[in-house]
């Protein structure tokens, strides 16, 4: 099943979207938003089902489905948790500036809690006041839980996964590294998040979504050049059980938290990177210094995911950067 929120008010307008992305129906009868949707899974999902099934069958005539219309599926979230499951990636970065990474790093999970009160939409622009920010795109998976309660297993944490996403997690790289010698987290550094336009049930993802995990090359790029393709199912160190897991050791989650994976990242890979961060990571460890710059005001960053016929599945993030300018 295939889920959308259209641009309508903070919270958008709930449709079934079907399997090839053409057609939607309204999913006003069953809910009016995704957070609906989710606060009442169990009797909300049957019913959405029979929507998408009859859509599919073309029972419902429906209506043209277009992205541009799409707000983020879920357009404000009670918790949003990224991760940085690919530990080859943080490897990376820290070898880049000569820095050894703890043996911690491979067995606990590193995690931070994001901005959820505004997520953007899949042709949102990237707004921002000043390239000097060093403005980076990261392309991640997302999975979206139903009420998780605290303590739970890796195991049992996969049994509360409903619904699955890519996802755009702009950073501000030259911002971070202030931040985090205040060691206190992200905040300045981490902008809007901008969502697919869909989310998908894991049962849509077929023999690719296994052991926690999917099985896919995402794809990142550039003003038209590929920036990478890195399997997703690949060096993958904690799965999404293990890092629902991790998130809800001292407490429970609420329906409709959004746990990310991290830049998706292949050790040693021909097939390139998901954020800019890591690129000029591998040139700084090859030529002593990085010589890709950073995104710029008219870029144009594109994320999409493919099944094995070379369908997407979520949809297309495609986004441009756009300056900013804030009132005075």
């Amino acid at each position: 099943m295939k889920l959308a929120s259209l641009k309508s008010g903070r919270d958008g307008k709930l449709v079934v979207v079907n399997r090839d992305l053409t057609k939607a129906a309204s999913a006003e009868a069953v809910a009016s938003t995704m957070q609906m949707a989710l606060d009442h899974w169990a009797d909300a999902e049957p019913k959405l089902k029979a929507i998408y099934d009859d859509l599919n069958a073309g029972k419902i005539e429906g209506f043209d489905f277009d992205p541009a219309e799409c707000d983020a599926p879920l357009p404000r979230a009670y918790h949003w948790a990224d991760g940085s499951a690919y530990v080859t990636h943080v490897e990376l970065v820290r070898k880049a500036r000569g820095a050894e990474l703890p043996a911690t790093f491979w067995e606990d999970p590193l995690i931070y809690m994001g901005a959820s009160d505004a997520f953007i939409g899949p042709r949102d622009p990237i707004e921002m006041e000043s390239e000097d920010w060093g403005i980076d795109f990261e392309a991640e998976l997302a999975v979206i839980t139903d009420d998780v309660p605290a303590g739970v297993g890796p195991a049992q944490g996969l049994e509360h996964i409903k619904l699955i996403t890519i996802l755009n997690d702009v950073s501000l790289r030259n911002l971070i590294p202030g931040e985090l010698a205040k060691q206190f987290g992200f905040y300045q550094s981490k902008p809007h998040t901008a969502f697919a336009p869909v989310f998908v049930t894991p049962d849509e993802l077929g023999d690719a979504w296994k052991d926690g995990k999917v099985h896919l090359p995402l794809h990142a790029t550039l003003n038209g050049i590929k920036i990478g393709s890195p399997n997703a199912g690949v060096d993958m160190t904690f799965d999404f059980g293990r890092l629902i897991s991790h998130v809800a050791k001292s407490r429970g989650l609420e329906a409709g938290t959004v746990i990310g994976s991290g830049t998706i990242s292949n050790q040693g890979s021909k097939d390139g990177s998901c954020c800019l961060a890591e690129v000029r990571c591998l040139e700084t460890i090859a030529d002593g210094k990085p010589s890709t710059p950073f995104m710029s005001f008219g870029d144009r960053i594109e994320i999409e995911m493919f099944d094995a016929d070379g369908k997407t599945i979520f949809g297309k993030i495609d986004q441009v950067v756009k300056q900013y300018h804030p009132p005075r």
